[in-house]
């Protein structure tokens, strides 16, 4: 089930949230629990025990970390329990790739087995062991309740596609927290938000993208149209998924963290990283930078912690080599910012370091949305050279999607944030917002509701992650 779908919003949603506002208190979480498991039953039935199995394991394995705590038996019980999610996570998202990848390499001829990836997998396996290791070094007590536990692990407004939540953030509302009308109006207003970021700006945007990759007439400015177009969809998409998730989240009484900060207004692509997905670059921070040593070691040590956590990052969004090396092409971008880039970046004016951030994150993209490397290859190849710079289709659609584009690329910026925050503190335009404010809400709501209807275009990019 689709958060940008009819039946989530107008038919789950609301019954929902008359279910779980009208329960005692002390049966919050369990509608919750219900409710998500629903939510995921309705959208990957055959994968919804897998969610139970790793929410089971994850609980049992913190009480036996809670209880020999500071013992090997505590030792045995994290490792135990960071295998079953990773072979999980192996089992189903990457084991069709080693396979593919030995056939290829070693001439054999293996079956593949064609498995269809479980939704949220990488999520939810991830906070779960955050959970466990958090636990193990002593930084939260062991929840003992099962269904509070497995609330965590499967609430659905972040279930599927993020952002990754620390049970360290989320604890003490799972036992105690407060709901008020205010917070609620906020969650919904910034539902609404992301809710139209994701439909009217990332789903039009996606359609133009689809059309340059698939084009029989291409040429140099389609190809460059496609690659800003998927730049900014994918931006519009995962943000606007994560401002849905943060919106229902505090509908429901949960303070997520921030996911995005406005990464397309970097000077660096350290900065970029800072600003985008920041809960997957914290998690690998946290359970993999730090743990090998950080920057707080020899510099031959240091090169190898940056190229292994952005393997891996490149790896945790998809298993194709493609991912891999747009993940190493970062690790190493990131070692020359580090080493050189970044004093020469501080000298030449802004405009320069944004152009040259927007270049390399542009060209990553490329890489990143393509099935495989030759495809990349092939579509970068038309980017610069080979092709007709311009044609008739290609200045159609450039006059086509060109205010959608100027749009999106506009607020991929923080300008109507600041604007709004220096004008809400004035009191004549605070007495006009009040009255403003809801329209607008209200108008993007049924902007979307028209596009849903009219549209059957309606992807989720980080489903498939």
């Amino acid at each position: 089930m689709l958060f940008s779908s009819i039946t989530f919003i107008y038919f789950f949603l609301p019954l929902v949230f008359l279910l779980y506002f009208a329960a005692p208190r002390r049966w919050k979480n369990g509608v919750l629990l219900a409710s998500s498991l629903f939510f995921y039953f309705a959208g990957e039935p055959r994968y919804t025990l897998l969610l139970i199995v790793s929410s089971l394991a994850g609980y049992l394995h913190g009480l036996l970390i809670e209880k020999y705590r500071g013992t090997k038996i505590a030792k045995s019980a994290l490792i135990s329990a960071l295998i079953i999610n990773l072979v999980i996570l192996g089992f189903f998202k990457y084991f069709d790739f080693f396979i593919t990848s030995l056939n290829t390499m070693l001439g054999m001829n293996m079956a593949i087995l064609r498995l269809a990836l479980p939704i949220g997998i990488s999520f939810y396996t991830f906070q779960t062991m955050s959970y466990l290791i958090d636990l193990y070094n002593g930084k939260v007590a062991a929840q003992r309740n099962l269904i509070t536990f497995s609330t965590y692990v499967a609430l659905f407004p972040q279930l599927v596609a993020g952002p990754i939540v620390r049970y360290t953030t989320v604890a003490h509302e799972l036992e105690k927290r407060t709901h008020t009308f205010e917070s609620f109006a906020s969650g919904v207003k910034r539902f609404a938000i992301g809710l139209g970021k994701k439909v009217l700006i990332a789903n039009t945007l996606g359609e133009l993208a689809v059309l340059a990759a698939e084009t029989s007439e291409p040429s140099m400015l389609f190809y460059w149209l496609g690659a800003i177009a998927f730049a900014l969809q994918i931006y519009f998409d995962f943000s606007g998924y994560s401002d849905m998730a943060i919106g229902l989240g505090r509908c429901f009484g949960f303070n997520f963290l921030e996911n995005f900060n406005f990464p397309y207004i970097s000077r660096s692509i350290s900065e970029f990283w800072r600003r985008w997905h920041i809960s997957l670059g914290s998690w690998f921070r946290e359970f993999v930078y730090i743990p090998l040593g950080g920057n707080r070691v020899s510099k031959l040590k240091w090169v190898r912690n940056i190229f292994i956590v952005w393997c891996l990052t490149g790896f945790w969004h998809g298993a194709s080599w493609n991912f891999v090396i747009w993940g190493l092409c970062f690790g190493a971008i990131l070692m020359l910012e580090k080493a050189f880039i970044s004093k020469f970046m501080e000298k030449i004016p802004r405009a320069f370091s944004h152009i040259y951030v927007l270049f390399l994150i542009l060209i990553s993209f490329v890489i990143f949305n393509a099935e495989n490397m030759s495809t990349a290859i092939n579509y970068l190849k038309g980017m610069f050279l080979g092709l007709p710079a311009i044609n008739a289709i290609s200045l159609y659609y450039l006059k086509s999607y060109a205010v959608i584009i100027l749009a999106a690329a506009f607020l991929a910026t923080p300008v109507i944030k600041n604007l709004l925050a220096k004008a809400v503190i004035r009191p004549n335009i605070a007495k006009t917002m009040m009255v403003i404010e809801p329209a607008f809400y209200v108008a993007i709501i049924l902007l979307v509701t028209g596009y849903l209807l009219d549209s059957s275009f309606n992807p989720f990019l980080y489903f498939r992650f």
